[in-house]
Parts: C-alpha cells; structure tokens; sequence
C-alpha cells in the first residue's frame, strides 16, 4: 500500500507582487525613471493645493461690499471706501482700491489703472500653475523613455543569450518598460486634471473681477 505522504501537492501557488517589488524588479534605470515620477507627482499635488486654498481665500467677497464702496463714493468718503478695501484685502478690493486712487482724472484713466492691477492680480493667481501643465505633458514622455531603456535591456539581453530566449532573462526590461509607463501616465493624468480645476477656478475669480470693476465704473459714470 502506497503512504499518502507519498504524494506531493502539485497545485499552482499564487504569487502576489507588491508595489515596492514591481518597482525594484525593473532595475537601476526603472528605478530612477520612478523616482523622478514621484517627484513630479509631490509637486503637482503641493502646487494643486496650495494654489486650490489660494484661489478659494481670493474669491471670498462680501456681497454687500460693493453697495457699501458704493455708498462711500455717492457720499464722498473716498477714504473711509479706501479703508474698507483695505480690511477686505482680497483681488477684488484692491482693484477697487486702485480705482479709488485715481478718483478726480478722466474715467479713462481709471480704467486703465483698474485694467493694469488686475493684469498683476491675474499674474499672483496663476503662479506655478503652468507648472501643472509641463508636468501633464513631461510625465508620460519620461514614463515613455523608461519604455524605451526597458525594451533596450530586453532586447540586449535576447542578443546576449546566444538564441536561447529565457523569460527571467527580459524579465528586468520588461518591469522597467511597464512600470516606467504605469507610473508616467498616473503622474501626467493627476497633473491634468489638477491644472484645469485650477484653470476653471481661477477664470470665475477673474470674471468676479471683471464684473465688480464694471460695475464700480458704471457708478463713477453716473450723473450726479
């Protein structure tokens, strides 16, 4: 009679791979090519956010704060309105603020001076934002050339094997080209779509600028 010890379980095990494996399976040039991905990615999320928490302080406006500028002016208190703009200190005020200034010359020269602020406010919402942008579009290249070093080493490896292809051999190449490009569109696809939100919040922060600026100007131009 045969002992059951005898037989030997020959059922498949399934082999898990983690992340930190997948990336050091894929050699010395995937390893870089990740690193500098991951950099990439730490600066598209800081800039997301620490331009997403600039945006939302700058679109915070009172709703009465233009009938209060208003108010001032009607009444001739042009520094009390000053006053007010600066306790407000938002892109909307200081372009108020800046209109103020220039009260008593030609309409055309407040608008000019208005149209000139808001140029800089427009430039301090957009900092580093177009940095969001290089990044969605360098990401998947970078991630592209690990691609191409991968196929390199696979192909080098197939050449040095003398005919004899062996799996484990391209193995190193393989990662490297998969993981490199994995990673370089995750990194350009965040950055992407962190860089429009952005776009889309700074344009209603420009257009709530615009509209209180027109509508101060509409209210210098009113006969008195």
């Amino acid at each position: 009679m045969q002992d059951s010890t005898d037989f030997v379980d020959l059922e498949p095990t399934e082999k898990t791979l983690s992340i930190i494996e997948l990336i050091g399976s894929g050699g010395l040039a995937g390893q870089i090519i990740i690193c500098i991905l991951f950099i990439l990615l730490v600066a598209a999320i800081y800039i997301y956010f620490e331009r997403l928490f600039a945006i939302k302080e700058a679109s915070k406006v009172d709703a009465n704060f233009m009938n209060q500028i208003k108010d001032h002016v009607s009444k001739g208190k042009i520094d009390s309105a000053q006053l007010l703009c600066a306790q407000v200190n938002s892109p909307v005020s200081r372009l108020i603020n800046k209109g103020l200034s220039r009260i008593g010359k030609p309409l055309e020269d407040i608008n000019t001076a208005i149209e000139n602020s808001g140029r800089l406010e427009i430039y301090g919402l957009e900092k580093n934002v177009s940095i969001l942008a290089t990044i969605s579009g360098a990401a998947p290249m970078i991630g592209f050339l690990g691609t191409v070093i991968g196929m390199i080493l696979s192909i080098f490896e197939i050449a040095n094997a003398g005919g004899q292809i062996d799996i484990k051999l391209l193995a190193d190449g393989l990662y490297t080209a998969m993981t490199t490009t994995v990673a370089g569109l995750i990194v350009g696809i965040i950055a992407y779509i962190t860089y429009n939100h952005l776009v889309v919040k700074t344009n209603k922060v420009v257009y709530k600028m615009e509209a209180n600026s027109l509508e101060f100007l509409d209210h210098l131009n009113e006969p008195i």
